[in-house]
């Protein structure tokens, strides 16, 4: 199969991946959680590669905004799958892969995140680290989401032919 056909069948996901967070997200609400965004970051990232997830937590987190959220949810969305997506291709361990999204996201996008909310709204948290015990839980949970849905699929046999149909 030619280059663009897999471009096309990425595309297609990175949409799927992102409309299933914004739906996840939208309808089953936490206060200052998000952890459906990071259960679909996880499985983007092992179907999708670091980038194709990243742009699909991206593309969900502009949903968010357009929603009436604030710019968190792009910056607390898009460290998470690139860091865990670079872990899988590198070790093909599940369960870096939800390491990657919590550092990447309760780690990385939480200090991301302070800067351009004290820009964009005003909010001075007081320090860069005020967001950390509000991104790493949601991250976690998230996380923990994504790699049990992985295990499934990897002990029914479905996860390599997923990733096999992907690449061809």
């Amino acid at each position: 199969m030619s280059k663009k056909k897999l471009n096309v069948k990425k595309m297609v996901m990175c949409a799927i991946f992102a409309s299933l967070a914004f739906v996840l997200n939208t309808f089953v609400y936490f206060p200052a959680m998000a952890p459906f965004q990071h259960f679909v970051d996880v499985v983007a990232a092992v179907f999708l590669g670091p980038w194709w997830a990243c742009l699909s937590a991206f593309l969900c987190g502009v949903m968010r905004m357009m929603s009436g959220r604030t710019i968190q949810a792009v910056t607390g969305a898009v460290f998470g799958p690139i860091l865990g997506g670079l872990l899988w291709k590198r070790t093909k361990s599940i369960y870096l892969v939800c390491v990657g999204e919590v550092v990447g996201t309760g780690i990385i996008g939480a200090l991301a995140s302070y800067p351009l909310m004290k820009w964009f709204y005003s909010l001075d948290a007081q320090s860069p680290l005020y967001y950390i015990p509000f991104y790493t839980p949601s991250a976690v949970v998230g996380g923990i989401m994504g790699v049990m849905v992985l295990l499934i699929l990897k002990r029914a046999k479905v996860l390599d032919r997923f990733l096999t149909e992907l690449e061809r």
